[in-house]
């Protein structure tokens, strides 16, 4: 159980051991010649450090003494001295080539530890994004990440120094004398008790502050969305209230951490000068009595070399924090990266298509016919072509976002090319969900939802979505030049196509008023832009795909009356010949449609055109006739 004060979101790790194999898989999979030199220049600083205190016995007991009584022995010294110098030069310089090489190391695993997330982002579902708040995910590329850049560039080396350094130590300890290590490594037992038993404390809390750390970061990107409603409502006092809360957590986690991984030190430094004194008291009663042939450069280099072996123990404890810190943030990452992609098993796919000269149709190639079909494998060798036309039809579909909550109910529906089909009804009727199915961001639960005949199933996502066009309410620009957003719709859209989709959506006219025009660049999801120019943009982006059937999720919701006459005259230019799916916001957008479908709770309750709905007065007739809007 956490300790009293722990983050309320904490949890242990569930495999400790596998999360540091892949780590060190990306840590030493690709750089395993880097690292045999970074070892063979820690041996040599290591190695260098310990050298002056052997070198210290020398000293003493065959310059210093032997001069003291009269010996001429100057040269010598200043050769032996020369020499030793030489080589601590050389464990510097080689200090210096380690700690920048794994500086070096740990920004290119880093690197590749974040593209193969974003990698692995890329091929989450819709799902995922909707249950992990963006703060969070957010947090696996900062504050994970830099837990291990930390761990990478200094714990690792710090902990392969140490350990060569105590080898090195303890090999010249035993040589000099066997009783004194034997009394020396009884009492650095005890500093590595007091060393994990802080440890094992601390881990669990450093986990929690990464969870903590995550869920902060979550709650002020939610924040920062929603100010404009955080003011509007007044909220200000309760969004500070619930940082309180988020921060408060963070606090009681992290401090806890710090305060055990701040105590270690000094302790372990304590215990350290304790040793050192009790070696220098026993060492000093071994040589006066006698005992073990001690001479006060064997005494002397002694205790020298265990300062040497202290400093390395309390490097070890040190770095464990680090350690543990990197691995709850090396976990969270994995966790990301092992979260199940989206499935596909779609086999048909869409290719560039025309017809032969016996009026069949075929691949075209690289040959761009403006004619679209879906190339259909079938399990005895043949291909089959199905031109693109947009014939979307449900039959008797069921979907829950969760199999204890369905949402829609037995949807049986149609549009045939060409047709506009607008969904209608109060919020939560289940209109968004409907069009989430027919681009599969999420699969029905029962029934079927056929496309130009085919199984929606067996196409190949990608391919399917290539052949939607989605205009939403929310609308997302990104840092780039105007031109560079309408060309989102379709990468190897000339200039030209761009700003044909831009005039046919009626936005030609304000982006040509922009410094720039179409090279304006936007930034911050195009700061500076009304809400208006923004879903022009967004409606020219959906225009250059050119694709057969179009998704409008209550496009013109946030484009004030006048505005959406101009932009509703561009749309009908850009629904004219396609299958267009409406939700509608307003029902004054809605009357022209080809079929209205009339939505309460996930069920169709009406179905009809405008005129014949108004004759029922039914649902739709009191929406209609009461408001003008639905929301």
């Amino acid at each position: 159980m956490p300790g009293r004060g722990m983050s309320r979101n904490y949890r242990k790790p569930k495999q400790a051991k596998a999360t540091l194999k892949r780590l060190f898989d990306y840590i030493f999979g690709q750089h395993k010649l880097t690292f045999i030199a970074v070892i063979i220049c820690l041996v040599i600083n290591s190695a260098s450090t310990s050298v002056f205190s052997i070198f210290l016995k020398s000293l003493i007991d065959d310059y210093i003494e032997p001069m003291l009584g009269g010996a001429e022995l100057m040269s010598e010294l200043a050769t032996a001295l020369l020499g030793i110098g030489s080589f601590m030069l050389l464990g510097v310089v080689c200090g210096y080539l380690y700690s920048r090489i794994m500086a070096i190391v740990s920004q290119k695993v880093l690197l590749r530890i974040r593209d193969d997330m974003f990698a692995h982002m890329q091929t989450l579902p819709i799902k995922y994004f909707d249950t992990h708040t963006h703060g969070d995910i957010m947090s696996h590329y900062t504050n994970d990440t830099d837990t291990l850049r930390q761990m990478i560039s200094q714990s690792i080396p710090m902990l392969f120094r140490s350990i060569i350094s105590i080898v090195i130590v303890l090999a010249s300890m035993i040589v000099m004398s066997p009783l004194l290590t034997v009394i020396c490594l009884c009492l650095n037992m005890i500093n590595l008790l007091v060393a994990t038993k802080i440890a094992s404390r601390s881990r669990n809390y450093f986990i929690a502050r990464q969870k903590a750390l995550g869920d902060l970061n979550g709650y002020i990107e939610e924040m920062i969305n929603g100010q404009k409603v955080v003011q509007v409502f007044c909220h200000e006092e309760k969004a500070k209230e619930g940082f309180d809360r988020e921060n408060e957590s963070l606090f009681k986690a992290a401090s806890t951490a710090d305060k055990l991984a701040n105590m270690m030190m000094p302790v372990m430094a304590n215990i350290g000068q304790f040793t050192y004194v009790f070696i220098a008291l026993i060492g000093g009663a071994l040589a006066i009595g006698g005992v073990g042939g001690l001479t006060l450069g064997t005494i002397v280099s002694f205790l020298q070399l265990t300062r040497n072996l202290n400093m390395p123990i309390n490097q070890l404890s040190m770095q464990a924090n680090s350690v543990i810190m990197a691995l709850a943030g090396a976990e969270r990452i994995f966790e990301l990266m092992d979260e199940e992609p989206e499935q596909d098993s779609g086999y048909v796919t869409l290719v560039n298509a025309k017809y032969d000269e016996d009026g069949n149709l075929v691949e075209a190639g690289n040959e761009h016919t403006g004619i679209w079909a879906w190339k259909h494998p079938h399990h005895d060798g043949t291909l089959t072509y199905t031109e693109l036309k947009g014939d979307v039809r449900f039959f008797d579909v069921d979907f829950g976002y969760t199999p204890d909550n369905i949402v829609l109910h037995n949807i049986s529906l149609y549009a045939k090319p060409g047709q506009k089909l607008a969904f209608v009804g109060h919020t939560g009727a289940g209109k968004t969900t409907i069009t989430n199915l027919i681009n599969r961001f999420y699969d029905i639960a029962d029934g079927k939802i056929r496309y130009d005949n085919i199984n929606i199933n067996k196409i190949k996502k990608s391919d399917l979505r290539r052949s939607l066009g989605v205009v939403l309410q929310d609308v997302n620009l990104f840092t780039g030049t105007v031109m560079d957003n309408i060309r989102y719709g379709k990468l190897d859209a000339t200039d030209e196509e761009c700003i044909e989709a831009a005039k046919l959506a009626n936005a030609h006219d304000f982006i040509m008023m922009l410094p720039n025009g179409y090279n304006t660049v936007l930034e911050g999801d195009g700061a500076g832009l009304s809400q208006g120019q923004r879903q022009l943009i967004s409606i020219a982006r959906a225009a250059v795909a050119d694709p057969p059937v179009m998704i409008l999720d209550e496009a013109t919701s946030s484009i004030d009356t006048r505005t959406e006459a101009i932009v509703q005259r561009g749309m009908d230019q850009l629904m004219k010949g396609r299958t267009v799916f409406v939700i509608a916001h307003r029902l004054s957008t809605v009357r022209n449609s080809d079929a209205i479908i009339v939505l309460d709770h996930g069920h169709i309750i009406e179905r009809g055109s405008h005129e014949s709905l108004i004759a029922e007065k039914g649902k739709y007739y009191q929406l209609y006739t009461g408001a003008f809007e639905l929301e």
